[in-house]
């Protein structure tokens, strides 16, 4: 489980496809490697990932073809910053929101718009995922805890503001219009209605 709180811009040394449609992820990360073992978990760009070695201030996990599919790791290019997270611990703050760092599919960023303190940016999701996003809900885009701003069912879009310390320390600060973000809706939502449903989906 994560909080959605990132610790560090990491850097991707590689990403090597694999037979069998599968990838391994190389990624320089020194604050999250400074503790983290074969079998550990790191969110990135909000996608849990299992720690298979670490070699210094680098580590190195398998991405499934599951990973590939929903995400946009399958696309990342060697020298791409992508946000990182240990997992939470027992004694540790959740300063975010309760972020399992399973991403249920991609959006794209439709607009960003300047302010004097922080910056309002607009995505665009497919019904499936905006069905449970909810004003002042939380959201988490490419593994960070956000508020929801608003909802536009009509336009297919929602909105988050950043603030300067986001704009500085994520990746979120450096993302494009019509660049992919990794979008994980909060999983109460999701039980909610399946509970409402009497199990059936």
């Amino acid at each position: 489980m994560f909080t959605g709180i990132v610790e560090e811009l990491g850097t991707v040394e590689a990403l090597d496809l694999l037979e069998g449609d599968a990838a391994r992820l190389r990624i320089h990360g020194p604050t999250v490697t400074s503790d983290a073992g074969h079998g550990d978990s790191i969110a990135v760009n909000g996608c849990c990932l299992t720690v298979v070695a670490v070699d210094g201030d680098t580590f190195t996990a398998d991405v499934m073809r599951e990973t590939l599919l929903r995400t946009s790791l399958g696309s990342v290019e060697k020298g791409a910053r992508v946000n990182l997270e240990r997992a939470v611990t027992a004694h540790s703050r959740l300063g975010g929101h309760i972020v399992q760092g399973h991403v249920d599919g991609v959006g794209t960023i439709v607009s960003r718009e300047p302010s004097t303190h922080w910056e309002n940016v607009r995505i665009a999701a497919v019904p499936e995922i905006l069905k449970y996003i909810a004003e002042k809900g939380s959201i988490t885009v490419d593994g960070v805890s956000l508020t929801v701003t608003d909802v536009d069912d009509e336009s297919g879009t929602f909105g988050i503001s950043l603030i300067p310390t986001t704009l500085e320390l994520t990746v979120l600060g450096r993302n494009l219009v019509g660049d992919t973000v990794n979008l994980e809706v909060d999983v109460i939502a999701k039980y909610v209605e399946r509970l409402l449903a009497g199990g059936k989906e």
